[in-house]
């Protein structure tokens, strides 16, 4: 299981026309770790708010003990059914990040299940209205790769944010979302039937 956690606080030091501010982390897996740093080195006021939002997203993603795969499973705990996404987010536009996963139980009801990404612990959960219900089942029908299992996929990638179902267009797939020191993302698709991940290249495309 990937784990990440901050093991350096961050240094700043006043000085007249700007300044510079230096985190570093470490993020840990079973299989080895690799050093991650992120630097930002501010001109402006504008600049150094802007800069300052994307560290703060970056601090709390490579801080959060819980992967998405550890947060899935404990939302399963709670509530049986099929992980339809997971995605590691401010709560209620507030400063705390939790891992919010959506879950359609075996009665066609959706729940969303909010974990701390602290220990894992559940807290709280409510019932939702979806109207794909039926696209949903149709897309997993006959898969064999399930939410955890993508996010697992992907989490050699980077720190997984997000994962999600989907259902859309022919070719049907898991998509994850990877963010790496620095706040660098990446989109990937991971194969419903054959777990194999892929980049995902269709943001690419829309901007071009």
């Amino acid at each position: 299981m990937k784990r990440n956690i901050v093991i350096a606080a961050v240094t700043a030091a006043a000085l007249i026309g700007g300044g510079t501010a230096t985190a570093l982390a470490t993020t840990g897996d079973d299989q080895g770790s690799a050093r991650q740093a992120a630097t930002t080195q501010p001109s402006n006021d504008d600049v150094r708010d802007d800069d300052g939002d994307r560290d703060d997203d970056a601090e709390k993603t490579v801080s959060a003990d819980v992967t998405a795969s550890e947060a899935i499973a404990s939302a399963l705990k709670h509530t049986s059914g099929t992980v339809v996404s997971a995605e590691l987010d401010d709560e209620d536009d507030s400063d705390k990040v939790v891992w919010t996963v959506d879950v359609l139980s075996g009665d066609n009801t959706w729940h969303t299940v909010s974990v701390d990404p602290a220990n894992g612990k559940v807290l709280g959960s409510h019932i939702d209205d979806e109207d794909d219900t039926a696209q949903v089942r149709a897309a997993l029908k006959g898969s064999s790769v399930t939410a955890e299992q993508a996010a697992k996929a992907a989490a050699g990638k980077g720190v997984v944010t997000s994962v999600d179902l989907d259902d859309d267009g022919k070719n049907k797939s898991w998509e994850a979302e990877t963010r790496k020191s620095g706040g660098a993302e990446q989109d990937w698709k991971i194969d419903l039937a054959t777990g194999k991940i892929t980049a995902d290249r269709s943001d690419d495309a829309e901007n071009d």
